[in-house]
């Protein structure tokens, strides 16, 4: 199916959360097939906040939304536009309805709309209001809502560019409620002339909104509205194909954030959840935006697979520069009350690129560079004192004095002068490797032995086995 434009304007897509809670990965996923679509045809990417749920919504919710998509690096093009502070503008294009001819004011109290909805479950059929047809002057004085008029024939029809052709029969829509008799206009209203007035061309979202999709379709067209393209995003599941949920772990963006994620790394991975490109596994924003086309969005939902996540952060985590990755690590180790001193972003820094190739998250990176960090004198873990027998001792401070002459101190040339040193005591490195990294380490996770003298520096890792070594007072 190709992909139209929308009388030929340049296209717009946009992302509309509602801030009542956390920012969902599908959310996100929606957010970054929009703003992939926007960037592939040199068109916008806009942000909606659908804030008309007084009683949930929270300033807190939508710093949570900017944060989100400001970490996933998909903030949007133009200031976002908030639904509430545009109720009156929903209420102008109701009462231009009511003069189209294509609503109507419904004064059914809530007592006879129930009795109507009873007899149409019975019936099997939709809730139809006796004031539909009604003449002006039969109208009572008394509050009502406005519904409306839709065709009571006929089908409404979705090209949808995800889920192809679908088609509703316009018997089984009701006559829908543009504004609640308080006077407040309703979602699907809203979100119509939002779309309309922020020149939306691409309505992607989650295909929860498909029925959503039939009665909007109603509303452009009574307006004599061009109707938007649709394309609906199947859901997102757990890995045990059931729909998302806490079972399954994380679910909001920040909790993916916390967890020690890089967003290029989310951006990539979920853009191959329900989108893909050949066998192309990693790849760039580049390549991504170059390469999108929502047509080649897969229908069927898509599965959470948290070791492919994984593989792919580890990737971009060995692709990441040591310093930025400094920085990141750092705020890791102060979240968690760790108080670094002057000198340990140096260390942390030329420790990173010794230790990241076997980190899955940030925070599995932060752990292994925690034994840099340490003051001395290092509390050894009774496992690590129990090594330190009187030949271990000895055989340490030999191995002291022979690398305290190596001036490169180098990966290198440490792990030559070990090698060296195992051959010239016959033995293998085994004999005496566990205990050394123990004294170097304090019991913590750490690169390979030269790594951890190198990570450490030669003043550092002298003083740390002299404070083992040295007779006790």
């Amino acid at each position: 199916m190709s992909v139209p434009t929308t009388s030929g304007r340049p296209v717009v897509t946009r992302i509309a959360p509602s801030p009542t809670g956390s920012m969902h990965i599908g959310t996100a996923r929606t957010a970054l097939f929009n703003w992939l679509y926007a960037r592939h045809t040199g068109g916008k990417f806009l942000l909606r906040i659908e804030d008309t749920d007084r009683e949930r919504s929270t300033e807190g919710a939508v710093q949570v939304i900017f944060e989100g998509l400001k970490w996933l690096g998909l903030e949007a093009d133009e200031p976002a536009v908030f639904q509430f502070a545009r109720a009156d503008r929903h209420r102008e294009v109701v009462e231009a309805l009511l003069a189209r001819g294509e609503a109507y004011r419904d004064y059914m109290t809530s007592e006879e709309l129930e009795a109507e909805r009873e007899r149409a479950r019975a019936e099997g059929r939709v809730v139809r209001s006796p004031w539909r047809d009604a003449a002006a002057a039969d109208a009572p004085d008394r509050p009502f809502a406005v519904r409306l008029k839709s065709p009571l024939s006929g089908e409404t029809l979705i090209a949808d560019q995800v889920k192809g052709e679908v088609r509703f029969q316009n018997s089984q829509l009701d006559d829908l409620i543009l504004l609640r008799s308080d006077g407040n206009p309703t979602y699907n209203l809203a979100v119509v002339v939002d779309d309309y007035d922020m020149g939306v061309t691409h309505v992607i979202r989650g295909d929860d909104h498909l029925n959503n999709a039939a009665r909007q379709t109603l509303i452009y067209q009574a307006m004599d509205w061009a109707t938007p393209v649709w394309a609906h995003l199947p859901l997102i599941h757990g890995p045990d194909g059931a729909k998302l949920s806490k079972r399954h772990g994380a679910q909001a963006v920040g909790e993916f954030a916390d967890m020690g994620y890089l967003p290029e790394a989310m951006r990539n991975y979920l853009a191959k959840l329900g989108w893909g490109h050949g066998d192309d596994e990693i790849f760039s924003d580049e390549q991504a935006i170059s390469w999108f086309d929502i047509k080649d969005v897969v229908g069927a939902p898509a599965r959470l697979d948290w070791a492919k996540l994984n593989h792919l952060n580890n990737h971009y985590i060995r692709q990441t520069d040591a310093p930025r990755l400094t920085q990141l690590v750092a705020g890791i180790h102060k979240s968690r009350d760790w108080k670094l001193r002057d000198g340990d972003l140096p260390l942390l820094e030329r420790t990173i690129p010794l230790v990241r190739d076997g980190a899955k998250t940030l925070l599995e990176l932060a752990d292994s560079t925690v034994f840099v960090l340490k003051a001395r004198p290092l509390e050894l873990p009774e496992k690590a004192q129990a090594m330190l027998t009187e030949e271990t001792r000895g055989r340490l401070s030999r191995l002291r004095d022979r690398i305290a002459a190596n001036e490169a101190w180098e990966v290198p040339g440490l792990e030559a002068e070990i090698r060296a040193f195992a051959e010239s005591e016959g033995v293998g490195i085994g004999k005496f490797g566990p205990a050394l990294r123990a004294v170097l380490s304090g019991g913590s996770p750490a690169p390979d032995l030269a790594g951890a003298l190198v990570s450490l520096g030669k003043h550092e890792s002298l003083a740390r086995l002299d404070d083992v070594l040295s007779p006790a007072p």
